[in-house]
């Protein structure tokens, strides 16, 4: 597959979510980019902004099958990867499939789970399978899992623990639509739509699973110079020494990267990567994987002014 494909079914998926789905261009952007990077999405945001809406309009773009959980407090871990069922007719057990088996998974809130369903929501992110009663049972590719969380509420919730958090590719921030945007949205239902009835935005699918293994596999051809790659271990590891970080980012976080870069060129229509595509994902790849120092926080210092900081202290290769 050409790039020059990729950055075509990159740009018209965006289009045919962006019929339902106003003002969220950048959070459409990270959320394709992780798809087609095998990552995971963390999306934080106050409730009503459209992050189910989201899901329903790319699972319609992409024809892929799409699930949707609630987490809650009680939530167990056979809610979410099944359970297995006695037969007496046929006296064997049959395994139930829960709702981690599909190609879009949206995790709704998902720090309100205990730590034991979270647990087997990472076994899924990370491994790409389901262990229920001493049996693996693997996920069909492709597998995206978009987890949401809301920033305001706090009360019943089990923070998620850094591990968890390492695990997701991007953290995106999703916040309010300006008001020309937000005048678009009302003209939409003004003229008989209803994002309940995504029939009536008259989206039209663009990939299916195979197109996006194809691309999958194609990015990792993606050239990255050495340079690319000293610039990006040099912005990750400044993280660990920076005066106001006190946790610093993994190697997974340099990892994770090099894989999106790759990505963002292809959907640029290059087949090679550029500073700027560092620059551009630094943010949603860094900002869940360090934690400030408490005075930096009571001083309300924000994660991502440090991190533009560190961008600005590193100096670019020169191409």
């Amino acid at each position: 597959m050409d790039v020059s494909q990729i950055e075509d079914y990159y740009h018209r998926s965006l289009t045919e979510v962006g019929k339902a789905l106003m003002g969220q261009e950048d959070l459409v952007e990270g959320v394709l980019i992780a798809l087609f990077c095998e990552g995971n999405v963390l999306i934080e945001g106050v409730p009503g902004l459209g992050k189910t809406l989201l899901v329903n309009a790319l699972s319609r773009a992409l024809s892929c099958q799409f699930k949707r959980i609630q987490f809650t407090p009680d939530l167990m871990p056979s809610d979410i990867t099944g359970h297995s069922v006695y037969d007496m007719h046929e006296k064997t057990f049959t395994f139930n499939q829960g709702p981690l088996f599909t190609n879009l998974l949206l995790a709704d809130e998902v720090n309100r789970a205990p730590a034991k369903t979270q647990s087997a929501l990472l076994e899924a992110m990370q491994e790409r399978q389901v262990s229920v009663d001493g049996n693996t049972y693997q996920l069909e590719r492709p597998f995206l899992t978009i987890a949401t969380q809301n920033p305001l509420e706090q009360e019943g919730t089990y923070p998620l623990p850094e591990a968890q958090l390492d695990r997701f590719m991007f953290k995106l921030i999703v916040d309010y639509p300006t008001q020309d945007q937000e005048n678009e949205i009302l003209n939409l239902y003004a003229s008989g739509k209803d994002n309940r009835n995504l029939d009536s935005f008259g989206i039209e699918p663009v990939l299916n699973t195979e197109t996006i293994l194809a691309i999958q596999k194609r990015a990792t051809e993606i050239i990255v110079e050495p340079s690319i790659i000293q610039y990006i271990t040099s912005i990750v590891s400044r993280t660990r020494g920076w005066h106001t970080i006190e946790v610093g980012a993994s190697p997974r976080a340099s990892v994770n990267l090099l894989i999106g870069t790759r990505v963002l060129a292809a959907c640029r229509g290059r087949d090679f990567v550029v500073p700027d595509d560092v620059k551009e994902l630094s943010l949603p790849v860094i900002r869940h994987r360090i934690r400030l120092h408490p005075e930096a926080e009571i001083e309300g210092i924000d994660v991502d002014d440090v991190i533009r900081e560190i961008l600005e202290s590193v100096e670019a290769p020169r191409q």
